[in-house]
């Protein structure tokens, strides 16, 4: 990802996180993305793939094999150095996000808005 390490969207953090224990093709990039979210975030076939080559050309996937399943070809992708790079620094930052929310406390005396 390149222009100063632009936010990665919603789908493109769960679609590198579904990757991290190996490479998964494109049906169970989609499963591992909802099971992660209790079913919030469901990826849709042409959400996914637009993604994945837009990740593959920025170097943060890569294509990893191939295999025939009931005639049709089922392309695996595995996240590279530079994915996990970027999934962990979204991660941070979205951690330093939260924290500023989950342990913010209203000042005393102060009057809702």
């Amino acid at each position: 990802m390149s222009r100063q390490n632009p936010s990665l969207t919603e789908p493109q953090y769960f679609i590198l996180a579904a990757l991290m224990d190996g490479p998964l093709h494109g049906y169970g990039i989609i499963k591992a993305a909802e099971r992660a979210t209790d079913g919030r975030l469901r990826i849709a076939v042409g959400t996914l793939y637009g993604a994945l080559e837009r990740m593959e050309r920025s170097g943060l996937v890569a294509a990893d094999h191939e295999e025939i399943v009931d005639g049709r070809a089922r392309r695996y992708y595995r996240l590279t150095e530079d994915g996990t790079a970027v999934l962990h620094r979204e991660a941070l930052r979205m951690r330093q996000a939260a924290a500023v929310v989950i342990g913010h406390r209203p000042e005393a005396g102060a009057a809702p808005a």
